[in-house]
């Protein structure tokens, strides 16, 4: 409760209601520019627990806004104050439901997405769950500008084979894909080898395979 408490006090922090979004009251909606001060462009981590990623690609890339989004405010708490605490301006956190993204975001608002470590959702009946399942890339499809595109990064086999076979299947865009991208170092992105979650790192100390998949969304 603490940390909800202090969350409504960060200017980084955007928490609107279900009702608000659903309604079309969203103010930010087409307008995270007036947010960040500046029409830089926008990348968004889905699901992004504690913030670490999204703190990570903002200080590597300060000519780019991150808005980390997940509807667990006391998670991204972490991530919030630290961006406070040193002045990062480039950052921001949305406390919602990823399955109401497009409606908090306008159409062609967004040039790159980052799904980091999501839950597999292994069983049948959570697909509908999967962060890339196929209405959940329609929805990545509608916010993101043309040329945009969509970064899987996962130590699930099960998440990347799904993804790809998805991928392949609908005929979109795959730009780069690998199944041990940490084993396979002279040619995985910098962005990808060099930025690590807490539990990232203990996912290779038990010796697991991060893979890693970009794509651009086709339809």
């Amino acid at each position: 409760m603490k940390r909800f408490r202090e969350n409504e006090t960060f200017s980084n922090v955007v928490q609107p209601t279900r009702e608000d979004i659903l309604s079309g009251k969203f103010s930010l909606k087409g307008k995270w520019n007036t947010f960040f001060k500046n029409d830089n462009p926008i990348v968004l981590e889905l699901g992004c627990g504690k913030g670490e990623y999204t703190l990570a690609l903002a200080e590597k890339n300060p000519s780019k806004n991150f808005i980390g989004v997940d509807i667990k405010g006391a998670r991204f708490w972490r991530g919030a104050k630290t961006a406070l605490e040193e002045n990062m301006n480039n950052v921001g956190f949305l406390r919602t439901q990823i399955e109401l993204i497009n409606q908090c975001f306008n159409e062609n608002e967004i040039d790159e997405i980052w799904i980091t470590f999501p839950d597999p959702q292994i069983k049948y009946t959570r697909t509908k769950h999967r962060l890339t399942n196929q209405d959940f890339l329609k929805k990545y499809h509608h916010i993101l500008k043309p040329n945009g595109f969509v970064h899987l990064k996962t130590d699930s086999e099960f998440m990347h084979g799904y993804t790809l076979g998805l991928l392949h299947g609908e005929n979109h865009e795959i730009i780069y894909a690998h199944h041990d991208v940490y084993n396979n170092t002279q040619h995985s992105p910098k962005e990808v080898i060099e930025t690590q979650t807490f539990y990232e790192n203990q996912y290779l100390e038990k010796g697991k395979a991060i893979t890693y998949v970009k794509f651009r969304i086709n339809y």
